[in-house]
């Protein structure tokens, strides 16, 4: 019992010690000292970092899989005539598993690096130059994703990056080393009516099982390079001129919709297009609007908009507030609404896109 009071005895006396000119970070009706908020956000980035390197090694290390099978089988089959060309074509299918799973592993490192690259780009760069402006809902956007993860890539890009990445050129070798071991075991093919009986896998015809693998390795090209217009990721840094200028303009051309952006992309290293938040609708209906729409004004910062109305039933008449907020602000909005009114009725819906000052730019 003392040192619990003496513990608040100090922290009192830490508190009457503060400068009272001191700003104070507001966020969700939290306050904090910009000292509390910078060991705060110091803390998660380097947690998230953490969680970034460890998924990048998980990368490489499906990548090693893919490269020591990769080897193994093509030494086995160009090592002894008597080796069946059968095992390069398993040794296919064992690699393109390789990249499956290294594009689902994929997708955890780009939620993890998101986030660090949100905190760089509008966090600790706004620090390093005073006069850069920082997205005004990347808060919102970091809180968002840490409430409810969700990843910012899609499977079918993670794919496509990660084959173009490194295991294209796999794909080429080991093509590559099957039309060798096949054209020169067990002796050199006089024709191309000999190397087309010798692709025979069984009882399977040389001719099936040719034009099988050119058009599996054709669809893992097609997947490959078709999604390279694809910028759903917004935690890696890319080159300047994309992976491939000319799919990406072609791409780009041919979108319909572009997603907004924190900060203009210009000339350096291009940033993925941030994800958008996801926003809701809130009509409320109480009987005491003014109250409930001064509070969301002061406390939320966000705008109200009262709409007249007339309740069938009682026919009374009654203001209708309708609230646009964030996913992560809802839990605010419904305290602050029971704390007025415990007896207020609340619709809530999705919306599918919200324009205007808070959330994304009428300019895009």
């Amino acid at each position: 019992m003392d040192s619990d009071q003496n513990n608040s005895r100090e922290d009192r006396l830490h508190e009457d010690a503060r400068d009272p000119s001191e700003p104070v970070w507001t966020f969700r009706g939290y306050q904090m000292r910009p000292a509390e908020f910078n060991t705060a956000m110091v803390h998660l980035y380097r947690g998230e970092i953490q969680r970034a390197n460890t998924w990048r090694n998980r990368l490489d290390t499906t990548t090693n899989w893919a490269v020591v099978a990769a080897g193994a089988a093509i030494s086995f089959a160009l090592s002894d005539p008597s080796h069946h060309h059968g095992v390069i074509i398993l040794d296919t299918f064992l690699v393109t598993l390789f990249l499956w799973i290294e594009a689902r592993r994929y997708r955890y490192y780009e939620l993890w690096s998101y986030r660090v690259r949100l905190m760089e780009t509008d966090f600790f760069s706004a620090m390093l130059v005073p006069p850069f402006s920082p997205s005004p809902d990347w808060a919102e956007s970091l809180a968002e994703s840490l409430l409810h993860p969700d990843f910012p890539i899609s499977m079918w890009e993670a794919f496509g990056r990660r084959f173009r990445r490194n295991y294209l050129w796999i794909f080429l070798i080991l093509g590559a080393a099957w039309m060798l071991k096949t054209f020169l075991h067990p002796t050199p093919a006089a024709s191309f009516d000999d190397f087309i009986t010798r692709s025979a896998l069984g009882p399977i015809p040389g001719w099936v099982v040719l034009a099988a693998g050119f058009i599996y390795n054709g669809a893992l090209f097609v997947i490959g390079f078709g999604t390279a217009g694809l910028k759903q990721a917004s935690g890696e840094v890319l080159p300047k001129w994309g992976e491939f200028p000319v799919l990406s303009n072609l791409w780009r051309a041919m979108e319909v919709h572009e997603t907004s952006t924190s900060f203009p992309r210009s000339d350096r290293a291009s940033q993925r297009p941030a994800r958008k938040r996801q926003q809701l609708l809130a009509l409320v209906i109480s009987t005491k609007p003014k109250a409930v729409a001064d509070r969301v004004l002061k406390e939320m910062k966000r705008g109200v908009t009262a709409l007249h109305g007339r309740g069938m039933y009682a026919q009374q008449e009654r203001d209708v507030l309708m609230i646009a907020v964030t996913v992560t602000e809802m839990p605010q909005l419904k305290a602050l609404v029971k704390a007025e009114d415990p007896n207020a009725f609340m619709i809530v819906a999705p919306a599918q896109e919200i324009i205007g000052r808070g959330f994304q730019s009428l300019e895009t």
